[in-house]
């Protein structure tokens, strides 16, 4: 372990894989109790759209998979909205396009890029030091608006109607979330690759809600995966000489299985591993009595 971690590239990997296991872990008990797992997986691949833009324009792929993740996020939500569609007809209609320009611009690129397909699954032994700095960026962006607006989050997750009644703005928080989604998917796809990049959104905070309702321990336990999944998928395909994102997919896998198969919760026992949590993120509910529960949500 040592003597690979003196390594350059190993460090950086290192460092980016910790970041994504924990941002994409706390955004995705956001996607999973609303239900958003599909709005994930298409502003995902439309970040394919916008890293063939970058490169046939000559700049960084990941600025213009930003712009791109950014309006397909917003684009859905309007659509949604004025169009008089359901939402999962928006992200079809967005998916579909967004894909299609993608294969326009490479048509349009003089020869074979093999870096263009490298952001298609991933190659965390890759990621440069203006990847990193870039990801260390867009990540401190998405947790310092997560905390900023943790409990406006918090109450449109469980029951956006009463939100809105309530005088939030629900839909510009909805916005909001959608526009922290776009940035996370955008920060993770060099690690993990565009075609995986919604599973770790999704499958930590999935398996974390097999061990609890509470939402604040279900945010701890989703990153403590994430980073799991993350940093041991890392070393799984630099032993075994694997693609890096398909094993911390599958690594996560595994995870959720496991939690499936041995939760307490669904049997009725409510265990979690409090010590843990209470560690890392106490509740300030404990004392009042009052848990926030995921249950609201459904």
């Amino acid at each position: 372990m040592p003597e690979i971690l003196s390594y350059t590239f190993m460090q950086r990997a290192l460092l980016a894989s910790l970041l994504i296991g924990t941002v994409t872990a706390i955004i995705g008990v956001y996607v999973v109790l609303r239900g958003l797992s599909f709005i994930g997986a298409g502003i995902a691949h439309a970040s394919f759209g916008g890293v063939a833009l970058g490169f046939l324009l000559g700049v960084n792929p990941l600025f213009a998979a930003v712009a791109f993740c950014l309006l397909t996020a917003w684009g859905i939500a309007w659509t949604s909205e004025r169009a008089e569609v359901k939402e999962d007809t928006a992200i079809g209609v967005f998916f579909a396009a967004t894909m299609a320009l993608g294969i326009l611009f490479i048509g349009l690129m003089r020869g074979y890029n093999a870096d263009l397909f490298g952001y298609l699954f991933g190659s965390v032994l890759a990621v440069t030091g203006e990847d990193l700095w870039l990801s260390l960026l867009l990540g401190a962006g998405v947790l310092l608006t997560v905390g900023l607006f943790f409990k406006e989050l918090l109450f449109i997750t469980f029951d956006p109607e009463v939100a809105r009644v309530s005088g939030l703005p629900a839909d510009r928080l909805h916005l909001v979330l959608l526009s922290l989604m776009a940035l996370t998917v955008v920060l993770s796809i060099k690690v993990v690759g565009i075609i995986l990049v919604s599973a770790m959104i999704v499958i930590p905070a999935a398996a974390a809600y097999q061990w609890t309702e509470d939402f604040r321990r279900m945010m701890v336990l989703a990153v403590l995966i994430g980073d799991i999944s993350a940093v041991a998928g890392l070393f799984l395909s630099y032993r075994l000489d694997t693609a890096s994102g398909a094993t911390m997919v599958l690594t996560a896998t595994v995870i959720f299985f496991l939690s499936t198969f041995i939760s307490p919760r669904k049997r009725g026992l409510h265990f979690y591993p409090r010590a843990i949590c209470d560690l890392l993120l106490p509740s300030k509910a404990d004392s009042a009595g009052e848990q926030p529960s995921t249950k609201q949500s459904r």
